[in-house]
């Protein structure tokens, strides 16, 4: 059997058997992500309409991969709810609680993590709760026995754990990314149960031609010998490109750097770091507003330093563009909602940091040589604010 186009014995000779199965089995996570999700969708509805009457901001937050789900769940909440909605991350709450949270605020915070056992988890809300007028907690999960599962507040609270399979077991987050993705855009478009049924069954055909037809051009784009890496992005793509960089800064173990920025934000001096040692990885909406500017970014690379090679990550053929490579997922006769395009979208780019892993000599499923990163944060002191500080 193989999994990504290579062999089970080798994946795991080469320490890269659970990572392959966690990208390769995402689609099937999608499937009972969206079945649980519809077992629970009355009492998370009973939930959010009670939020949604007090809450006067949502926020998204969780550390690291789990912090960037948010970027790309922002603009299709406020769209849904009309309530102002911004991503911050547990590792900003921690150290500033004074920024986010006062005392004529409610806020509805969305919690994401994978263990829920990072040190900053259960401290940015307890720091909400001691400094908010009223805070509602939604935690989204893949361990039900994580602490942060198990938090204890006399706030209103729902915890929505994801199935077994969403728990990744190797060190780099990729089914636990995706499905709490998913699942946050199903909790945006909860009125909307129609629309959540039909898009769950175009990123599943998604994510299928992304498996079967683009291993080949990821593979060979692996092997090229770039050191550095641009993802770039528009709105919640931009997301998905922050994520996109972590994944193959973290597989490589540091050995190629990445960064990520908007399309227009490129042009504002991280263009700078582009030169002939450099992957660019294009992340297109498939908004006809939005590609505007994408394609006069991807037209204005061709000027001053040139790229190692360009990758385009698009639902459908882009025309008019030159890129080495285009990855097209989508088909001609759907269209996937521009808020549901980062599920699938991310899938390459898993890919492609799990090859470049292999490309140059580490295990996948451990990367990291001298345990500079890790599963689950260690060794964060969480130290008390103290509450008699105005703020």
């Amino acid at each position: 059997m193989q999994l990504l186009s290579l062999d089970e014995s080798y994946l795991k000779g080469k320490g890269a058997h659970l990572t392959a199965a966690e990208i390769a089995g995402q689609p099937d996570l999608w499937h009972a992500v969206e079945h649980l999700f519809f077992e629970h969708s009355e009492s998370v509805h009973a939930f959010l309409s009670h939020a949604y009457k007090e809450a006067d901001n949502i926020i998204f937050t969780g550390a690291g991969t789990s912090a960037f789900i948010g970027l790309s769940l922002e603009g299709a909440f406020f769209r849904n709810t009309k309530i102002q909605s911004r991503a911050i991350a547990t590792t900003n709450i921690v150290s500033s609680p004074q920024d986010y949270f006062n005392a004529s605020q409610t806020s509805l915070i969305i919690s994401f993590a994978r263990s829920g056992n990072s040190p900053e988890s259960n401290a940015a809300l307890k720091l909400a709760d001691t400094f908010s007028k009223k805070c509602f907690h939604l935690i989204i999960t893949c361990d039900e026995n994580g602490s942060l599962a198990q938090y204890e507040t006399t706030n209103p609270k729902y915890v929505f754990v994801l199935p077994e399979t969403a728990n990744d077991k190797s060190l780099a987050m990729t089914g636990s990314y995706s499905g709490m993705l998913l699942t946050g855009l199903m909790m945006a478009y909860i009125n909307h149960p129609s629309i959540i049924k039909n898009q769950v069954q175009l990123l599943i055909k998604a994510a299928g031609h992304i498996l079967s037809d683009a291993l080949t051009t990821l593979q060979k784009t692996a092997v090229k010998d770039f050191r550095r890496a641009m993802f770039l992005g528009s709105g919640n793509l931009l997301g998905t490109a922050t994520e996109a960089a972590l994944k193959l800064q973290e597989l490589t173990d540091g050995k190629i750097i990445c960064k990520e920025d908007s399309y227009l934000g490129l042009r504002h001096g991280p263009k700078a770091v582009i030169d002939k040692q450099t992957l660019v990885v294009y992340f297109f909406s498939n908004n006809d507003y939005v590609k505007q500017y994408e394609h006069d970014l991807v037209g204005a690379m061709k000027s001053g330093n040139n790229a190692l090679y360009e990758l385009a990550v698009t639902e459908k053929n882009e025309s008019g563009i030159e890129v080495g490579a285009q990855i097209n997922f989508g088909n001609r006769q759907e269209r996937i909602e521009e808020d549901f395009l980062p599920v699938c979208a991310i899938v390459p780019a898993q890919i492609l940091a799990f090859y470049k892993s292999l490309d140059v000599g580490l295990s996948p499923d451990n990367p990291s040589v001298n345990g500079a990163i890790s599963r689950v944060v260690q060794g964060v002191t969480i130290y008390s604010f103290e509450t008699g500080i105005t703020i």
